[in-house]
């Protein structure tokens, strides 16, 4: 595990863990752009490592468990943030909130109750994810730009986050009825 997380690859994701407080200070001190530039190099540090692993041969069990979890929270905490300081309206969050928590309760529970134990991101878990970064780059945009196409583009990505999400939560249902059904295995009984 300790050699895991001394890859390349490892080491940007959790320098991207590391980002968020900063990110979060930066928007409550409303310094825009710090919080934009703090976000744009975190997503710099989202595409590279996962560059770095294919190339250096480093993909790791921690990687791939780690690597989507720093997303979640990174993702998750500035909706919330951004909600909390009225730049982005509840509805949102709340909808990307209920999606992940159901992901992961559902996911845990196929963990520890059926033979399931890996859970890939699927296309619309993709885009939902692509939606939210383009989105919240535009929310922090917004702030140091008044263009209007700014204005456009942030609408624009807040609708369709919502979209890929609730898209991508009925598409994560019918996945895992799919692979239940396909294993045989139902969920057993808490004993």
């Amino acid at each position: 595990m300790i050699s895991d997380l001394r890859t390349a690859p490892n080491q940007l994701t959790l320098l991207r863990l590391i980002f968020i407080p900063f990110i979060v200070i930066a928007i409550v001190d409303e310094a825009w752009g710090w919080a934009l530039g703090l976000f744009v190099v975190a997503g710099i540090t989202d595409n590279l490592d996962g560059l770095l692993a294919r190339l250096l041969k480093q993909k790791t069990a921690l990687g791939q468990y780690l690597d989507p979890i720093a997303d979640k929270l990174l993702l998750s905490t500035l909706f919330l943030v951004l909600s909390l300081t009225h730049k982005i309206p509840w509805k949102f969050t709340v909808l990307v909130f209920s999606r992940d928590v159901g992901i992961v309760v559902t996911s845990a529970v196929l963990y520890a109750t059926t033979s399931l134990r890996t859970f890939p991101p699927s296309m619309f878990g993709k885009a939902n994810t692509g939606a939210q970064i383009v989105t919240l780059f535009f929310v922090l945009l917004r702030e140091i730009s008044e263009a209007a196409w700014v204005a456009a583009a942030k609408e624009l990505g807040l609708w369709s986050t919502l979209v890929f999400t609730v898209a991508s939560g009925l598409h994560y249902i019918y996945l895992v009825g799919r692979r239940l059904r396909a294993t045989g295995s139902p969920a057993q009984p808490p004993p």
